[in-house]
């Protein structure tokens, strides 16, 4: 059973951009994978039907037994869905494809926008000690996506460094407003991420200049480069930061979670 009572920790942040390609999980992964390399327990929740966090992090289909399916239709309680990862301190909610039906199973369900936000808050979440819970979004403003808004307490906006990257925006911002009414008022933008940064393209630093110009604050300082071993890190079932530690798209996912950190530590104080 979830209890409403419960303080607000761990922080819950969906990750999430209704377009694909933009580096959501791949954020997702690293991100998670650097926050638990600072020594913060971390768990990723794979809400996408295509199970490519769960993947990445070396989970394969065949020991993904209980899943975020069940979690949202089936009330399992969190010890039997949650999985340990090759990564200290990072463990994860797999997905497989059995997701992709949840939409429409879920709309009978008249608490279906708070499926999610209950199975976090269940009691026995406290025997874990996690610091922050990462959710893997679908590429679209589904059902799932809603209900990770609705669970989460703020939305980390991965946006690729290419032409139209900020229209895709407006629509995702409609949704958070909508959830903000009608089901969570806490809920807030973490901040948006530049993916796939290449320096020496002008495109990149005009989508650069026009986000910071319009979003201000919002944008963190860190941008993620266009880096061949993130690319492959995941045909290996392994975060950048262990496939190769020293490599650009590691130390800037780092420097991300370090940015992260003290972001929360400004806002909680």
């Amino acid at each position: 059973m979830s209890d409403p009572t419960r303080p607000e920790t761990p922080k819950i942040i969906a990750v999430a951009n209704q377009k694909g390609g933009v580096g959501k999980t791949t954020t997702t992964i690293n991100l998670g994978a650097a926050l638990a390399e600072l020594g913060h327990r971390v768990l990723i929740v794979d809400l996408d039907p295509q199970g490519n966090a769960s993947t990445g992090l070396g989970i394969e289909p065949g020991d993904r037994e209980f899943t975020t399916y069940e979690l949202l239709l089936e009330d399992i309680d969190l010890a039997d869905v949650i999985q340990s990862t090759a990564v200290p301190n990072l463990s994860l909610i797999p997905a497989t494809v059995d997701l992709s039906s949840a939409d429409i199973e879920l709309m009978s369900n008249e608490k279906r926008s708070f499926l999610l936000h209950d199975a976090l808050r269940q009691t026995d979440i406290d025997s874990f000690a996690l610091d922050f819970i990462l959710i893997d979004c679908p590429p679209s403003l589904n059902l799932l996506t809603v209900n990770a808004m609705v669970a989460a307490h703020s939305i980390l906006v991965p946006l690729q460094s290419e032409f139209f990257a900020l229209e895709g925006l407006s629509q995702l911002m409609l949704t958070i407003r909508e959830v903000r009414q009608t089901a969570n008022p806490k809920l807030r933008i973490e901040g948006v991420v530049l993916t796939m940064y290449d320096a020496r393209n002008n495109l990149s630093q005009q989508v650069e200049a026009d986000a910071r110009n319009n979003l201000g604050d919002l944008v963190f300082s860190v941008v993620i480069p266009r880096n061949v071993r993130v690319s492959e890190a995941p045909s290996y079932a392994q975060p950048v930061l262990t496939y190769d530690t020293t490599s650009r798209g590691a130390l800037a996912y780092r420097a991300l979670a370090r940015e992260l950190v003290k972001k929360n530590a400004k806002i909680a104080a």
